[in-house]
C-alpha cells in the first residue's frame, strides 16, 4: 500500500466547531450535532454547518427579503429558519403573520413580527417542534452586500467597478485620470 501523493496535503476546510466561545451557540451546536447524527434529515446537517460558520458567512436577512421568499400561501404556513440575524426594514409598511426562527432578532424586527401576530422562535424551540426540519423554509442573507466587497478588484482600471479607498469624496480628490475624458480616459 503506497502513499496517496495527490491528496497528501488536502484537508477538509469546513469547520467542525464554531470559533466563538459563546456558550449558547456551543449548546446549539451540540444539539444539532446530535440531531444530524440521529435523524437522517439533511436540514439538521445544513443548520449544523451554518452554526459553525463565521459572521461573514452568516449574513443578516431583512424582513423584506423574508417576505419576498415566502410570498405564496403554501410557504406562509411554514416556519422560516435563518441561521443568522433577522433585521427590520422600515420601507416595508405592513408585514403578515410570520413564524420565524433565527439566532438573533433586532429589537424592531422582533417587535414587528410579534405585533403582526407572528411568532419568534429560537433553535432549541425549533428542535422540539420540528426535529427533522419538516414544514420549514431555510433561508440565508446575501453574502456579497458587505461594504468591503465593493472594494474587491482593481479600482481605476478600465471597465472595473471596484470602489477605491479614498480619504474623501470631494471635488479635488481622485477626480482626474480615469474619471474625466479630458484627463487620459473616462471609465
Amino acid at each position: 500500500m503506497g502513499i496517496d501523493l495527490e491528496n497528501k496535503h488536502k484537508r477538509n476546510k469546513n469547520r467542525k466547531e464554531p470559533r466563538s466561545e459563546d456558550p449558547y451557540l456551543r449548546l446549539l451546536v451540540k444539539l444539532y450535532r446530535f440531531l444530524s447524527r440521529r435523524t437522517q434529515a439533511p436540514f439538521n446537517r445544513v443548520v449544523l454547518k451554518r452554526l459553525c460558520m463565521s459572521r461573514t458567512n452568516r449574513p443578516p436577512l431583512s424582513l423584506t427579503r423574508i417576505l419576498r421568499y415566502s410570498q405564496d400561501q403554501s410557504q406562509r404556513d411554514k416556519i422560516i429558519v435563518v441561521v443568522g440575524t433577522v433585521t427590520d426594514d422600515a420601507r416595508q409598511e405592513t408585514i403578515p403573520k410570520l413564524r420565524v426562527c433565527a439566532l438573533r432578532f433586532t429589537e424592531r424586527a422582533r417587535a414587528r413580527i410579534l405585533r403582526a401576530g407572528g411568532e419568534v422562535l429560537t433553535f432549541d424551540q425549533l428542535a422540539l417542534r420540528s426535529p427533522t426540519g419538516s414544514n420549514t423554509l431555510l433561508l440565508h442573507g446575501p453574502k456579497n452586500t458587505r461594504e468591503a466587497v465593493q472594494h474587491f478588484g482593481a479600482p481605476g482600471v478600465p471597465h472595473s467597478s471596484a470602489r477605491p479607498y479614498v480619504r474623501a469624496k470631494g471635488r479635488k480628490v481622485e477626480r482626474a485620470r480615469g474619471r474625466r475624458s479630458g484627463k487620459g480616459y473616462k471609465k
